[in-house]
């Protein structure tokens, strides 16, 4: 708390030097010269590069609100198509600058900060309890090892909020230095407080090779990127090179693992739980976090049999608290769960959920059936904002009527063909329906928060970049901290500093290479310019480059041993990154 209240000073007395040091009525000049400049650079270059969709962050005219009066903001916002509510349900500038006061703008600020506290718990409650129990189950279908599982399936369920973040922040100019910052804030977040917090909580000795093999790959990717953004644009080749690398470190992993299985089984028939955790503990991870939890059997169950009627069967499944867990948690669990608990809701009457570690996979007959409804109503009302189920048909039915009369009839035919102790032979595909539609609901929730970001970016005149690297990188990252230090101190340190580098290789490939490919398919154009925002962005490619370095070099040197020292180390690179970052955004550093 003290170290939040600390920067939250720092920032403020920084942005009132800063924003005290500017003109007013140049202010208002240079907004004047600005648009028609803007205006007239964005015809030369349509008129000139018609194919090349630009990704650039000083295209945003909604930034320039805070420089009118507050009776101008609300004319300005209405009639600027940078601050219109594109890719989200919420109209966030609208509501600020001509729904509320000026004089509640401070009260808006608060309420939009706690409002994103809740969204990033939605994307932890829709990955943890909803999109990972899914892709295990048809993992589980696929009969995939621990290892191919543990680098698509868990990499993707994992890194879910972090890639959807990317690839909603990319879909538009504006907000494309959000997802830079976001990828790069997290990468040097997560290698240095994260696995310094590792190192302190239980110093060990990691794994020679896994370590440097996650610690190459994942150099590889960030060089690959600064390149690009030093280019200024990325072609689909280089797209799909993004997506090739990922494919190249699950083929290492693999061949890795099974190299060494073989190389175990010739030398020895048994293996040692020392040595098998060696070049294994990625395996475990997977094993243990692919539910985001360890299943155990429940004391609870019955001692005889019975048969308990459908419509007690849906209200149980519905009901997203267990009493008996209830009693048993510590306070801020509970309040946690209360503010969960609508979110939840939701999501158990729109998500079917398959378990593969439940003797009947979790089928719930009455809620299936329901989910045929309602799943499909997701579908076509999030995607896209719901555009796509509002559309009439001959100008008569719309989209999501005829969506729901076929999700009826569906649900009526698998109710009266199936029964309540047994699953159907094709209840496998309620985890794919599962899997889309929370996946659907991720990227609702992830547009959400960079809509939420880029409109306090505009009033506190922040930069996309830094928002990215802090508040962004920070959500979407204080989970995975939180369960790597638990499984760290649980004794697993190895599997704790595998899953640090496993998962934000996968967002850095994903998130670039898939954000990129999808503006080039929407925008049928074949290279993506991406202009980073001044020396802020140079500031975090080279910090997340100098921490892997340093860990490439130190680590080694020390034999692999992670000590207190080095941690603190880390610890403290961290801080002055951050601090560097902040005078960086606020001119104190310039060139």
């Amino acid at each position: 708390m003290r170290s939040v209240l600390l920067i939250a000073t720092l920032i403020t007395a920084l942005r009132s030097d800063y924003v005290a040091s500017q003109n007013p009525s140049a202010l208002s000049q240079l907004t004047a010269v600005n648009r028609t400049a803007s205006g007239n650079n964005r015809a030369k270059e349509n008129a000139i590069t018609p194919t090349v969709y630009v990704l650039k962050n000083s295209q945003d005219q909604c930034d320039k609100v805070m420089n009118l009066s507050a009776s101008q903001r609300c004319e300005f916002v209405r009639s600027t198509p940078d601050c219109a509510a594109d890719g989200g349900f919420i109209n966030y500038p609208w509501i600020t600058f001509c729904l509320l006061s000026p004089k509640l703008l401070p009260l808006a600020i608060f309420l939009y900060i706690v409002w994103l506290l809740v969204l990033f718990l939605v994307l932890g409650l829709i990955a943890s309890e909803f999109f990972c129990p899914n892709l295990s189950a048809i993992s589980s279908t696929l009969r995939l090892t621990h290892n191919v599982a543990g680098v698509t399936f868990l990499a993707l369920g994992n890194g879910a909020p972090d890639v959807f973040s990317a690839m909603a922040a990319f879909s538009h100019p504006q907000t494309a230095g959000l997802a830079i910052g976001a990828l790069f804030g997290a990468g040097i977040f997560v290698t240095t407080v994260v696995a310094g917090s590792i190192a302190l909580v239980k110093p060990f000795t990691a794994a020679s090779r896994p370590f440097l093999r996650d610690v190459i790959f994942y150099m590889a990717a960030v060089f690959w990127t600064f390149i690009i953004l030093y280019r200024g644009h990325i072609d689909l080749r280089e797209t799909f090179g993004y997506l090739g690398l990922y494919i190249l470190y699950v083929v290492t992993v693999v061949v890795s693992a099974c190299v060494y299985n073989r190389r175990i089984r010739s030398h020895s028939g048994t293996v040692q739980d020392s040595v098998q955790e060696f070049d294994h503990n990625i395996e475990n991870s997977y094993t243990e976090n692919l539910n985001g939890n360890i299943h155990v059997q429940d004391e609870y169950e019955p001692l005889l049999p019975f048969t308990e009627s459908t419509a007690n069967i849906f209200l149980r499944a519905i009901n997203p608290v267990d009493t008996r867990t209830w009693r048993r948690s510590h306070w801020g669990w509970k309040v946690l769960k209360i503010i969960q608990l609508p979110f939840e809701m939701v999501l158990l009457l729109t998500v079917p959920l398959v378990d593969s570690d439940k003797e009947d996979r979790n089928w719930k007959r009455p809620l299936n059936c329901l989910h045929l409804i309602t799943a499909p109503l997701v579908c076509v009302l999030t995607f896209k904002s719901g555009i796509y189920g509002l559309y009439l048909i001959e100008g008569a039915i719309p989209v999501w009527l005829l969506t729901a009369l076929i999700g009826v009839f569906l649900s009526g035919m698998v109710f009266y063909s199936t029964t309540n102790e047994h699953p159907p032979p094709y209840h496998f595909l309620f985890s794919l329906l599962g899997f889309v539609v929370s996946a659907l609901w991720i990227n609702v929730v992830a547009s959400e928060v960079v809509n939420v970001l880029h409109l306090l970016g505009v009033i506190l005149r922040l930069s996309n970049t830094v928002l990215g690297l802090t508040l962004l990188a920070w959500g979407n990252s204080i989970g995975d901290c939180f369960a790597d230090i638990t499984i760290a101190r649980q004794g697993y340190p190895r599997m704790a500093i595998s899953a640090c580098f496993g998962g934000i290789i996968f967002n850095m490939l994903f998130g670039v290479g898939l954000g990129c490919l999808l503006q080039m398919l929407t925008h049928n154009n074949g290279f993506v310019m991406l202009q980073p925002e001044g020396l802020l962005c140079w500031v975090l490619a080279a910090a997340l480059g100098l921490s892997l370095v340093l860990s490439f070099v130190l680590v080694p040197l020390q034999c692999f041993h992670l000590s207190r020292a080095y941690g603190v180390f880390l610890l403290l690179f961290y801080v002055v990154f951050l601090l560097i970052a902040l005078l960086t955004e606020f001119g104190k550093i310039s060139v």
